[in-house]
């Protein structure tokens, strides 16, 4: 995709939606780790299930802890692969009351070594909680960035690499959220609402929906 085409993709999409944001649902900081450990091959509307029961109860890592890892998996089964997300919230916990007093670190290495935290859930947290203009790529945008031409790649690093190269300065901070949401709602994995896509012009790909 041409530069200017990319520059016009963004201006497009913040147009539409001017403060994008995740819709996992969170108050702190904490509580958007969690859920983003949660989201892992999981909805954010079944996430936002679990959260709603959990967080009046424990949204603290103390509080996690006092559950035990039983009581913390009685509020998550509905979600998948929830024993290993229990365990690694549990373990998460122990971490960020040893190291970090509590707090859920600013830095990448110190995200990246809490059990349940890979490249993408940091990004979402550096970019979400602490405005960070970090892209993390999913299933949803690694999808759009390859379909529309964006940024194709075969990994999702390759294509997060790409974006960070070619998204304009001033659009970085939304670019994850705007990719994910219309990834979600327009350019969905089987039929893609092409006749409705706000920047069908600017697509490459062959096989538009008509209908």
């Amino acid at each position: 995709m041409k530069r200017e085409n990319v520059a016009e993709l963004f201006r497009r999409l913040r147009e539409l939606d001017p403060n994008p944001t995740t819709e996992l649902v969170w108050r702190t900081p904490f509580e958007l780790l969690v859920a983003v450990i949660l989201s892992a091959q999981a909805t954010d509307v079944g996430v936002n299930k679990a959260t709603r029961r959990l967080f009046p109860i424990a949204n603290t890592p103390e509080k996690i802890l006092a559950l035990r890892e039983d009581g913390l998996k009685r509020y998550v089964s509905t979600i998948g692969l929830y024993n290993a997300k229990a365990k690694n919230i549990i373990a998460t916990c122990a971490l960020l009351l040893e190291r970090h007093a509590g707090e859920v670190p600013q830095t990448r290495e110190a995200l990246e070594a809490l059990p349940g935290v890979g490249r993408k859930t940091a990004n979402v947290v550096l970019n979400t909680v602490f405005g960070e203009a970090t892209i993390a790529v999913d299933t949803h945008i690694f999808r759009v960035c390859n379909r529309t031409g964006l940024a194709p790649g075969k990994t999702v690093r390759a294509v997060e690499d790409k974006l960070q190269k070619i998204v304009p300065d001033g659009y970085k901070l939304g670019a994850h959220h705007w990719l994910i949401l219309h990834g979600r709602y327009v350019c969905t994995a089987r039929k893609p609402k092409c006749p409705e896509c706000p920047i069908r012009d600017l697509c490459v790909y062959k096989y538009k929906t008509v209908d």
